[in-house]
């Protein structure tokens, strides 16, 4: 059965096969907005898209293009039909595949906004009206969002930023990556929001 939310100023149609999309996430996509403001020219990466719904408030009020990522290709089919339904399927390329194989070679994006799964593998039956794919994080909850930082380091641009969301400040400062420097951190309702700048190569 298809049911449909409002997200922002969207509206955002799922079923029981993708995550139902949280009200508290339109804060990722709401600081997206305002990054992009002052952010050169390019594109934007999401990766984890899910229904696409963060990805697609993150640039429905500006003109930037958005590269959507999932490896599940239940959320692929979802991001292309709401990105569709509201409008915005010219600026939107949705890819169904694998986090290592998101991004070309030549490829370089401005900003990169991440929704991996981020609950511990033995906590994933508390929650039993959610798709496993879409909320199994691992061990520690941590590793599709390490997958997710090694693709940013990849496809981001001198001075770009990584939002990334986590459920909790532990598994924030568990994350503490070399290639990145955090600036700042947002609490939702039910997660963070972390936001994560290039680091400055060594002189």
């Amino acid at each position: 059965m298809t049911s449909a939310m409002p997200f922002g100023s969207l509206t955002i149609e799922f079923d029981a096969h993708v995550l139902e999309p949280r009200p508290w996430v339109l804060l990722q996509s709401e600081w997206a907005a305002e990054l992009l403001e002052a952010a050169p020219p390019g594109r934007v990466l999401e990766l984890c898209t899910g229904a696409g719904h963060i990805g697609l408030a993150a640039v429905v009020d500006n003109e930037r293009e958005l590269v959507a990522v999932d490896a599940d290709p239940d959320a692929c089919e979802w991001a292309r039909r709401n990105a569709e339904a509201n409008g915005l399927g010219a600026r939107v390329e949705v890819r169904h595949v694998r986090l290592e194989d998101a991004v070309g070679p030549d490829e370089s994006f401005v900003l990169v906004i991440a929704d991996p799964p981020w609950v511990p593998r033995a906590d994933v039956g508390r929650f039993p009206e959610d798709p496993v794919l879409a909320i199994d994080g691992g061990t520690d909850g941590l590793d599709v969002a390490r997958a997710c930082l090694d693709t940013a380091a990849r496809a981001l641009v001198h001075g770009g930023s990584l939002l990334l969301q986590l459920g909790n400040d532990d598994q924030a400062r568990a994350l503490d990556d070399a290639r990145f420097l955090e600036v700042d951190r947002r609490q939702g309702e039910r997660g963070i929001v972390v936001r994560l700048d290039v680091a400055s190569a060594p002189d």
